[in-house]
C-alpha cells in the first residue's frame, strides 16, 4: 500500500505543478471544529474558497474551560458535516482536490486524532496525498490568507497554549528568540476571567469588561519587563490578579472592570517590551522588516494597538490576520498544506497525532518553553 501511495502522491504533485492547487483543510486541535478549502495559484496567490467553524463554547461554558472528553465527542459529531458544507460553499467536487491537510498536533489528543483520521480516510478514498500540519505553523502563515507577506519575518505567536517569538526564515525554517517559561498569555486571560466569573471564553469576556474600567486603577506586576532577553512569564501576574480580586470584600461590576483593564494593560506592556527585545535580535537581509502577530490573543484590540505603535517606533511593518483568522480555523491549516504540497512535502498515511509538537524542534530541545517529558520537549 505504501508503494502505491507514494506513486499516487508523486503523480498528484506533478499534475499540480502546472496549475492551481486546491487543498481541503481540517482543524480539530482544541474546541473548534473547522473545515476549509483554499486555492493556491502558481504565483503564490492564496484564495480562501470556504471557511466554516463550529464552536463548542456552550458545551464548555458550565465548566469555565475546555473539557477534553467533551471536545473530542463534539468533533466526532460535527466534522463530517462541516467538511461537506465547506466543499459545498467552495462550489467544488471532491475530485477537484489536490490534497487533504489536517492538524496533526499539538493539541488535545482526542480531537487531533479525530480530524487526522477523517483526513486519512479522505486521502485514501480520493486517492490524493495527505499532509499533517503543525497547528502552530498554520498560525505562523495565517496573515498570508489575506495579503502577501514575504519571508523572513519576526513572528509573535500568542494563543491559549503558546506565547513565543520566532524568526521565520522560510517554510519550515524557524528559530525561537523567546517563549513563556510558565503560562501562555491566552491561558492567563482565560484564568483571570474565570477568577472574576466573567464567562467563557474568558479572553474576549475580559476584553469587553475592561472597556468600562480604569487601566491604572490597580497596580499589577510586569514580569520580565526590562530584562535583556525575549522570554515571557505570566504566572505571577495571574496570581497577583487573583489576590487583587480577593481583596474586594464584595466586588462590584466597576471593581471587575478596573481589574480587567489593569490586567489587560499589564499583559500588553509585557508583550510590547518582550517583542521590542526580539526586534533587536531579529536579523533580516531585507530593508523592510516585518512583524507578524498570530494566534487567538492577536484579536485583542489593546495588544494590537500597542504593537502598531511599537512597529512605528522600531521601523517594522505589522502584519496581522483578520480577526476571523486569529482564532483556530481550518483555512490556515489548508494554507500550510498547500504551501508544503507546492514544495513536494507530503506525509505517509502512518503520520501520527502529536499532543506536543514544537514549531522549532531544535531550539525546543535545547531550551524547552515548558519543560520536557518522556516524549520530548512540550513546546
Amino acid at each position: 500500500m505504501e508503494a502505491a501511495y507514494d506513486d499516487m502522491s508523486r503523480q498528484a504533485i506533478e499534475q499540480a505543478d502546472a496549475g492551481t492547487i486546491f487543498v481541503l483543510g481540517v482543524e480539530s486541535s482544541c474546541d473548534e471544529t473547522a473545515a476549509s478549502v483554499v486555492a493556491r495559484d502558481t504565483d503564490g496567490t492564496v484564495r480562501v474558497l470556504s471557511s466554516i467553524i463550529a464552536s463548542q463554547h456552550k458545551a464548555h461554558a458550565p465548566y469555565g474551560g475546555v473539557v477534553p472528553e467533551i471536545a473530542a465527542r463534539a468533533h466526532m459529531q460535527k466534522i463530517e458535516g462541516l467538511i461537506a458544507d465547506a466543499m459545498t460553499q467552495a462550489e467544488m467536487d471532491y475530485a477537484g482536490l489536490n490534497a487533504v491537510a489536517a492538524t496533526a498536533g499539538p493539541g488535545l489528543i482526542g480531537g487531533v486524532i479525530t480530524g487526522l483520521m477523517v483526513a486519512k480516510g479522505l486521502s485514501l478514498s480520493l486517492n490524493v496525498p495527505l499532509i499533517g500540519v503543525n497547528h502552530l505553523e498554520g498560525h505562523a502563515l495565517s496573515p498570508r490568507l489575506s495579503e502577501p507577506c514575504d519571508f523572513p519575518y519576526l513572528l509573535l505567536l500568542v494563543s491559549g497554549g503558546h506565547t513565543q517569538l520566532l524568526s521565520v526564515k522560510g517554510l519550515g525554517d524557524y528559530e525561537r528568540l523567546g517563549s513563556t517559561v510558565d503560562d501562555a498569555a491566552g491561558e492567563a486571560f482565560d484564568k483571570t476571567a474565570k477568577i472574576m466569573s466573567l464567562g467563557f471564553p474568558g479572553g474576549p469576556a475580559l476584553e469587553r469588561t475592561a472597556k468600562a474600567g480604569d487601566p491604572n486603577a490597580i497596580k499589577l506586576p510586569r514580569p520580565f519587563v526590562g530584562k535583556p532577553h525575549a522570554d515571557f512569564s505570566f504566572a505571577g501576574l495571574k496570581t497577583a490578579s487573583r489576590r487583587a480580586f480577593d481583596a474586594f470584600e464584595n466586588p462590584s461590576e466597576q471593581n471587575k472592570a478596573d481589574l480587567a483593564a489593569s490586567f489587560q494593560l499589564a499583559v500588553t506592556d509585557v508583550i510590547i517590551d518582550r517583542t521590542r527585545n526580539a526586534m533587536g535580535q531579529f536579523q533580516s537581509q531585507d530593508e523592510e522588516k516585518r512583524l507578524v502577530v498570530a494566534g487567538g490573543v492577536a484579536a485583542n484590540s489593546s495588544i494590537r494597538a500597542g504593537l502598531e505603535a511599537l512597529c512605528v517606533d522600531e521601523g517594522f511593518q505589522l502584519f496581522a490576520p483578520p480577526l476571523k483568522y486569529c482564532t483556530d480555523n481550518a483555512a490556515m491549516i489548508a494554507l500550510a498544506g498547500a504551501e508544503r504540497f507546492a514544495q513536494g512535502q507530503i506525509d505517509q498515511l502512518d503520520v501520527k497525532a502529536r499532543p506536543r509538537w514544537p514549531l522549532d524542534d531544535e531550539s525546543a530541545s535545547v531550551r524547552p518553553a515548558s519543560g520536557s517529558g518522556r516524549k520530548g520537549p512540550k513546546s
